[in-house]
């Protein structure tokens, strides 16, 4: 089976792992420090240590608009940050539905703020061959509670996953001690009681319950889905492509590593991606999940669920407490749902999870700001010390949390978050702009889970309890190989995207299966594939 022989995968990385001062991050930080351009920095700076700049500084930042806590320039957030570091963030605004779009522009016009974070990987390689950014593994001397976490956590083979084919990343990346898997699928729990079904385990049991469904609610589809826009089942695929050791929907990438040829396979057009489609073609044949899934908009989803016209819906922690249980139970008062595990497919028991997240580039122009060492210090002490993170997802302590001597947080009382506090005049992240998706991502076990809740926290145990997927090993493509492959990624997604979407509904045979893979060499998939296998020869060659 596939699964055994990915176990293989991490074979050979031991061989690809640098450590993280290597690879060029000795001559650029040296004179970045010896230069003029360390104003506020503090001396003998490190891991652990406030960090608090020796002059009053202030730096630009892109701001993702988040419309369920929109922007104020009043928040705590932005005060106690210049009270404790004496940095002033001056934010430069952007609305969540553009966000990638207008990050593109200004990065590529040079009217980009100098921290640039909620970038996700591979976002940020369009810009390396121009220069647009900094290579941020040149100054990680700078940063010592990210190299700190780097070498404790053992994440090197996973940050290898950035370099590019200099060997440099260009992204300093969320950063995870363990994998956090938070996208599943809400089940009502109570009509699965009512007729006497199991919560399922695998995606088999869920077809199962969802025929039996079908059977006592013939004029419903015992499935909605949300998330179709603007990637069609985004977390329902991903989630189903996973279990048969494939990538698609949220997570597709046009290659995937296969250890048992020792390369790199086409993702579109594995078998394990057919299998997928197989899948979910099944589901909409028999009339079990709504065809809509794909495409409609989430608020039309949600209506469906919350209303009891659906079972089962794919969700996460936040989707649980926000968009369904309040509106759920108002419309049907003894309705009870439940976060799932998400169900096992042919690969087995595995959580298929990085340990990277979304992560901050820094614009070229920041090494020319007087102030260049002072803000990846204040970079390396936000995102990646204890205390940084703490302040980042919890606040202040004292007005909007408490914390016991064993660690533990408890939220004030007259504060909510996620329903800890429902009903609690004030919230988090409205209110005070902390737990703020541009700040608060990553971090030991401990304080990601610290604001679970006790189902929450049930779900994670179950998830924690399964191996962990291994890491595909590093395959950055050179500045010619990139230029080319760009040219050639935007079609054969598109084609994938779209014909995965046929075969699904049924608009296409999948007896037409070799038919579509031989379209997919008309869109220079083989070439593609090529060049990628390529990518991963030399990297092992020059860095093995």
């Amino acid at each position: 089976m596939q699964h055994i022989s990915r176990r293989q995968a991490l074979i050979g990385l031991g061989a690809l792992t640098f450590v993280v001062t290597g690879c060029g991050g000795d001559e650029a930080p040296k004179k970045a420090a010896d230069s003029a351009n360390k104003a506020g920095a503090m001396a003998g700076y490190a891991a652990g240590q406030q960090f608090k700049a020796t002059e009053a500084v202030t730096f630009d930042i892109l701001h993702l608009n988040n419309p369920f806590y929109p922007l104020k320039s009043d928040w705590l957030l932005w005060q106690e940050l210049t009270k404790r570091t004496n940095v002033t963030l001056k934010p430069v605004e952007v609305p969540l539905s553009d966000y990638e779009k207008k990050r593109g522009l200004l990065v590529g016009s040079g009217q980009a703020p100098l921290i640039i974070p909620k970038t996700y990987h591979p976002s940020e390689e369009a810009f390396v061959a121009s220069g647009a950014i900094l290579p941020v593994s040149d100054y990680l001397d700078l940063m010592p509670n990210f190299k700190e976490k780097i070498a404790k956590w053992q994440l090197e083979p996973e940050l290898n996953t950035l370099r590019q084919a200099d060997g440099k990343f260009y992204l300093l990346p969320g950063i995870h001690e363990s994998p956090w898997v938070d996208y599943s699928l809400a089940v009502r729990t109570d009509i699965l009681e009512k007729h006497g079904l199991e919560i399922p385990t695998t995606w088999d049991e869920l077809y199962t319950v969802l025929k039996a469904l079908k059977k006592e609610y013939p004029d419903q589809y015992p499935m909605t889905d949300r998330w179709g826009v603007p990637t069609p089942g985004g977390n329902l695929l991903k989630l189903v492509a996973q279990a048969y050791g494939a990538k698609g929907g949220w997570e597709y990438q046009h290659a995937t590593w296969d250890s048992a040829a020792g390369k790199f396979a086409y993702t579109g057009a594995m078998p394990q991606y057919k299998q997928m489609i197989e899948y979910l073609r099944k589901l909409v044949d028999e009339k079990l999940l709504d065809p809509e899934s794909f495409t409609q908009q989430d608020e039309q989803a949600k209506q469906k669920f919350n209303s009891g016209k659906s079972f089962v819906i794919s969700t996460n922690a936040q989707s649980m407490v926000n968009d369904y249980r309040p509106t759920l139970t108002k419309l049907v008062p003894d309705a009870k749902i439940v976060k799932i595990p998400v169900p096992m497919g042919p690969v087995g028991e595995y959580k298929i999870q990085t340990r990277l997240e979304n992560g901050v580039m820094i614009s070229k122009k920041a090494l020319e700001n007087k102030n260049f060492v002072a803000m990846m210090q204040f970079v390396d002490w936000l995102w990646y010390s204890d205390q940084g993170q703490e302040f980042a997802k919890w606040g202040v302590e004292g007005t909007t949390y408490t914390k016991e001597a064993s660690g533990k947080f408890t939220l004030a009382k007259d504060v909510d978050f996620l329903g800890l506090n429902a009903g609690a005049p004030k919230h988090l992240q409205k209110d005070f702009g902390f737990s703020n998706g541009v700040f608060a991502y990553g971090g030991p076990l401990k304080l990601v889970q610290s604001t679970f809740s006790e189902e929450e926290l049930e779900f994670q145990n179950v998830m924690n309890a399964r191996k962990l997927w291994p890491v595909d090993p590093p395959r950055p493509f050179n500045d010619v190989e990139r230029e080319q492959a760009t040219l050639w990624e935007t079609p054969l997604k598109d084609f994938v995207t779209q014909q995965t979407l046929k075969f699904i509904l049924g608009e296409r045979d999948l007896s037409e299966w070799d038919a579509y893979v031989k379209e997919l060499e008309g869109k220079n998939m083989t070439a593609y594939i090529n060049l990628v296998n390529t990518a991963y020869e030399r990297f092992k060659k020059e860095h093995g």
